[in-house]
């Protein structure tokens, strides 16, 4: 019984005694930095005094690390520093109503040639990708049958002719009857009837070219026999290239006949274009909620081919001295718009914060318009809202355009001082290196571009006579 006791009391000593190693334990990082903080002070003690002397100290040090911590933020109980905030101009700029599609090229005229009758090829009047004129021959048909064919109407018509005027003699001597001058007549016109249906047979054994157009690859030869309706060969009029594309329902009352569209196309990078609105379709795609444009480029340079794909960029317009500001500087809440303003303090050289609700535009990467509630000329926060509870908050504003990165204030000079201290040599080896690379990148843009100038401007250059696009599709050329 007397050693349950003694085995009872020595577990509540173990207790007791992890109880407190396990508090020391958790005060000793503080007890630690402030004797470390009281011996790194003017006239501390070089040698250490042990256990009882760091815990004799321990308050000392404590009591003396405040004073040297409030020394390193704002010394003396000063206040804190106002916030860190980027700020950003509202600018007038022009901007352009404008949004983004995908397209199609397509030949402004385009056909494939097939034969209205069957037959054998007798001659073949073009060569692949050859450029052809309107109503000149291409394909020839055999035609012995049919010019045989008018050669007998021919003479069927020229027999009925003689009879018809003989006829005509003999009515006014009273020999025949106007009935038989009648007859005459009717044969007449049934020879003439003849002849231009043996003539449109012979025509039609001729393929003509129904414009004026580049041949594609032909896929018969001289020699083959045709049914009516087989492909030849196509055409294509290329002067002018049709770009479709289709857009939100929500921009058709904006998108009209007249409007531009630059575009561009992955075959030829770099080599913008520009085409002209010439048709909106009055019907809205119900699947996609779409609605098609059709628009013409001039392209008598033969620089893009039917079937190429396009990136279209459709302008609606555009609006003189538009108030814009970066993005980041939009607040979002309550379906509301707001922006934090800067003005000027109730102090003399200080700045405060200004929560102003905003109505905004046009959105294009990076900016928005705003329409009501800035001026010019505004300065609006685009960086360090958090730090910006209420209105009137005094701010620090940090110029990141001079290089101060992520260290606002005071604290960039510093770092930006040290930094050459430690390293003044590659730092300032650094600086001519980068402005050497930045002129050995600049040095060849000049003269590839003065080189490309011209070059680009014989692309360019625009052609003699009138835009095809202005020209309807059956004009004639």
């Amino acid at each position: 019984m007397a050693y349950k006791k003694t085995y009872a009391v020595l577990a509540l000593v173990g207790i007791c005694g992890a109880s407190g190693a396990a508090w020391w334990w958790q005060n000793k990082p503080a007890s630690s930095d402030n004797a470390a903080a009281t011996a790194a002070a003017p006239g501390a003690a070089a040698s250490g005094a042990g256990s009882a002397g760091a815990s004799g100290a321990g308050p000392v040090g404590a009591a003396g690390g405040a004073p040297g911590g409030a020394g390193g933020g704002a010394p003396g109980g000063a206040p804190a520093r106002p916030p860190a905030v980027e700020v950003a101009k509202v600018q007038a700029l022009t901007l352009v109503d404008e949004t983004q599609a995908v397209g199609s090229l397509r030949s402004r005229q385009g056909v494939m040639m097939r034969p209205e009758v069957g037959g054998r090829i007798k001659s073949i009047y073009f060569t692949d990708g050859q450029r052809v004129r309107k109503g000149q021959v291409m394909v020839q048909f055999e035609d012995q049958l049919q010019q045989a064919q008018l050669s007998q109407a021919k003479a069927e018509l020229s027999i009925a002719e003689a009879n018809h005027k003989r006829n005509q003699e003999l009515v006014t001597q009273n020999f025949i009857s106007k009935r038989s001058l009648d007859e005459s007549a009717a044969a007449l016109e049934v020879s003439r009837a003849k002849m231009a249906l043996a003539e449109a047979t012979l025509q039609r054994l001729k393929v003509l070219a129904p414009f004026d157009g580049v041949t594609g690859l032909k896929q018969v030869n001289v020699g083959d026999y045709l049914k009516d309706g087989a492909d030849m060969v196509n055409v294509e009029d290329m002067d002018a290239v049709l770009l479709d594309f289709r857009l939100p329902e929500r921009f058709q009352a904006k998108i009209r006949a007249g409007q531009k569209a630059q575009l561009s196309v992955d075959a030829l990078p770099g080599r913008p274009f520009t085409a002209v609105v010439q048709a909106v379709d009055p019907l809205i795609e119900a699947n996609g909620r779409s609605v098609g444009v059709r628009a013409c480029i001039d392209n008598r340079q033969q620089q893009l081919r039917p079937g190429m794909f396009a990136r279209v960029t459709a302008v609606f317009g555009s609006r003189e001295n538009a108030l814009v500001i970066p993005e980041e500087a939009i607040i979002p809440q309550g379906g509301r718009t707001f922006v934090v303003k800067v003005v000027p303090g109730e102090k003399p050289e200080t700045q405060m914060s200004e929560r102003v609700a905003v109505k905004t535009g046009l959105r294009q990467p990076g900016k928005v318009e705003i329409l009501e509630g800035l001026a010019e000329g505004d300065t609006v926060v685009t960086a360090g809202h958090q730090r910006l509870q209420k209105d009137g908050t005094v701010v620090r504003i940090v110029d990141m355009s001079q290089g101060g990165g992520n260290k606002p204030g005071a604290a960039a000079p510093q770092a930006g001082a040290s930094a050459p201290a430690q390293g003044g040599a590659p730092a300032q080896g650094g600086a001519p290196a980068g402005a050497s690379a930045s002129a050995q990148r600049g040095a060849p843009a000049g003269p590839s571009a003065a080189n490309a100038g011209p070059k680009g401007a014989a692309k360019n250059l625009a052609l003699a006579g009138p835009n095809p696009c202005l020209r309807g599709a059956n004009a004639a050329f």
